[in-house]
C-alpha cells in the first residue's frame, strides 16, 4: 500500500459512513416495523442463537482479515490461501452447530431452537466467502464497493423479513432476514470486486499470517465471549423476554456507535498500517480520530439518552418501555467506544498484537468479575456493571500508547473534555422538554432542534477545536465539489 493522502482517507471514510448509516438506517426502520409485529420473546430467541454464531464467527476469521490488511507485501497467494482455509473451516463449524443444536435447545428448554439454529448457522459459510473479499476491499481502500453490496442485501432482506413477520412466521422472519442479507451482500461484493482466488495454497503463508492473527483471534474470542456472556446468562437465569428488552436497549445507541466506530476503524486501520514505521504520524491520526469522533459521538449519545422514553414509546410502542433503562446505560457505555477503537487501532497497526492480547486479557478479566458479582442480583445490575468496566477499559487501552506514541490517557481526556462538557450543557437544556405534556413526536422534534442549536452554537463560540476542524473540512469539501 502506497502513501495515503488525507483526501483518500476522508473519501473512503465518507463511503464507509454512507454504507453503514444507509444500511443500518434501513435495518432500523425494519426493526421498528418488526418490533411492532413480533413479540419480544421472538427477539429473545434469536438473541440466544446469535451468541453461539458470533463466537463461531470469531473462530472462522481467526484474525486473518486483519493480518491480510496489516501485512506489507500481501499478494494473491496470501488471499487465496486464507480463502480456501476459511471455506473448509466454515463447513466444519457448521457441522458442529448442526450437531449441537438439539443440546442447546435442551439446555434452554426451548425445542424450537433446533431448526432455527441449523438454518441461521448457514450464515457461517456465507461469511467465509465474504471475509476475504472484505479484507481485499479494505486493504485497497475501495470502500465504495461496500456501499452497494450492503445496501442491496439490506433492502432485499428487509422486504422478506417484513413479509414473513406480517404473515405470522415469528422468529423465522428474523432468521431469514439475516441470512438473506448476508447472501445477497456477498453475491454483490463477489460481482463488483475484481479479486478472485487463484489455484494456490501455501501452508507457510498461512502460518505467517496466523502468527499475527492468532493473537487477534484470542483477543477477539475473549471480547466476543465477554460481550455475549451477559445475553447467555440473562437467557438462562432470567427469561427470553428480559433478554429481549436488554438487547433492544442496545439497538439505537448501537446503530450510531457501530456505524461511526466501524467506519473510522475500517479506514483508519489500513491507513495507520501503511504508516506503521512513522509513530509521529500514527499519533497524529490517533489524536485526530479521538477529537473528531468524540465531537460527533457525545452529543448523539447524551441526546439519545435524554430522549429515550418518548423515542421508544413512539417507535416501538409501550410494550417495549422496559428497555429504556438499558438504552440509557448503553448510551453512556457506547459514547466512549471510539476512544477504545482509536487506541487499539494504533497498537494493532504498529504490529503489536501481543500488547493487544494482553489488554484484552486484563479488561475481560475485570469484565468477567463484574458479571460474576452482578449476575444473580438483577438484569439491571448486570447492565450497570458495563459502565464501570467501560471506564476502566478506556484507561487500560490508552496505557500502552503512553509509551508507544507518547499520548497517554490524561492527554486524551483533555482532548475529549471540551466536546463532553458542551454535550452535557446541551442535555441540561433539552431535558425540561421531556417533562412537557405534549405528543412524543413534538417532544422529539423540539429536543433535536434545540439540542442541535445549543451544541453547534456553544461549540462555535467556545472555539472547540474538533468542531472547527470538521467545519473547515466540510467547507473545503464543498468548495472542491463546486469546482468539479
Amino acid at each position: 500500500m502506497g502513501k495515503v493522502t488525507n483526501g483518500q482517507v476522508f473519501s473512503n471514510l465518507f463511503w464507509r459512513l454512507l454504507e453503514r448509516f444507509g444500511a443500518h438506517g434501513v435495518t432500523l426502520v425494519v426493526s421498528i416495523v418488526l418490533a411492532r409485529l413480533l413479540d419480544p420473546t421472538a427477539y429473545g430467541t434469536i438473541a440466544i442463537i446469535t451468541v453461539f454464531t458470533s463466537i463461531l464467527g470469531v473462530f472462522l476469521d481467526g484474525g486473518f482479515s486483519s493480518a491480510l490488511i496489516q501485512k506489507k507485501d500481501c499478494d494473491d497467494v496470501d488471499f487465496s490461501t486464507v480463502f480456501y482455509f476459511q471455506l473448509t473451516f466454515s463447513g466444519l463449524l457448521y457441522l458442529i452447530m448442526f450437531i449441537a443444536a438439539p443440546f442447546i435447545s435442551d439446555f434452554y428448554q426451548m425445542r424450537e431452537l433446533t431448526p432455527l439454529i441449523r438454518v441461521m448457522s448457514l450464515g457461517i459459510i456465507v461469511s467465509a466467502v465474504k471475509s476475504v473479499q472484505s479484507a481485499y476491499v479494505s486493504r485497497k481502500l475501495m470502500f465504495k464497493k461496500f456501499f452497494f453490496s450492503t445496501l442491496g442485501g439490506t433492502i432485499a432482506a428487509a422486504i422478506l423479513g417484513i413479509w414473513m413477520a406480517y404473515h405470522g412466521f415469528g422468529a423465522w422472519a428474523l432468521v431469514m432476514q439475516g441470512l438473506v442479507n448476508s447472501i445477497i451482500d456477498t453475491i454483490i461484493l463477489w460481482i463488483t470486486v475484481p479479486w478472485r482466488p487463484i489455484l494456490a495454497f501455501s501452508f507457510m503463508r498461512l502460518k505467517q499470517l496466523f502468527s499475527f492473527g492468532s493473537k487477534l483471534l484470542i483477543s477477539s474470542l475473549i471480547d466476543t465471549v465477554y460481550n455475549n456472556l451477559r445475553s447467555l446468562v440473562i437467557g438462562k437465569v432470567y427469561t427470553s423476554q428480559d433478554l429481549a428488552f436488554y438487547n433492544k436497549g442496545q439497538v439505537f445507541p448501537n446503530l450510531i456507535v457501530t456505524n461511526v466506530n466501524s467506519s473510522i476503524n475500517s479506514v483508519l486501520f489500513p491507513v495507520m498500517s501503511s504508516a506503521q514505521e512513522d509513530t509521529e504520524t500514527v499519533k497524529r491520526m490517533t489524536r485526530r480520530a479521538i477529537k473528531t469522533s468524540t465531537c460527533i459521538m457525545f452529543p448523539l449519545m447524551i441526546g439519545l439518552a435524554v430522549c429515550a422514553e418518548p423515542l421508544v414509546r413512539l417507535l416501538l410502542t409501550e410494550k417495549w418501555l422496559p428497555c429504556v433503562l438499558y438504552l440509557r446505560i448503553f448510551c453512556f457505555t457506547y459514547a466512549f467506544y471510539p476512544i477504545h477503537t482509536a487506541n487499539l487501532n494504533a497498537v494493532q497497526a504498529l504490529g503489536r498484537s501481543d500488547i493487544f492480547l494482553k489488554l484484552e486479557v486484563i479488561k475481560k478479566g475485570i469484565g468477567f468479575l463484574a458479571i460474576f458479582i452482578t449476575v444473580f442480583i438483577s438484569v439491571e445490575a448486570l447492565a450497570y456493571s458495563l459502565i464501570v468496566t467501560s471506564i476502566l477499559s478506556q484507561i487500560i487501552n490508552a496505557w500502552p500508547n503512553r509509551k508507544i506514541l507518547k499520548y497517554g490517557y490524561h492527554e486524551q481526556l483533555k482532548d475529549m473534555l471540551p466536546s463532553m462538557l458542551v454535550a452535557v450543557c446541551m442535555s441540561i437544556c433539552v431535558y425540561p422538554i421531556q417533562l412537557v405534556k405534549i405528543p412524543d413526536i413534538v417532544v422529539l422534534i423540539l429536543s433535536v432542534f434545540v439540542g442541535a442549536l445549543i451544541y453547534i452554537a456553544l461549540s462555535y463560540f467556545l472555539k472547540v477545536e474538533s468542531f472547527h476542524y470538521l467545519l473547515q473540512f466540510m467547507t473545503a469539501s464543498r468548495k472542491k465539489n463546486n469546482k468539479n
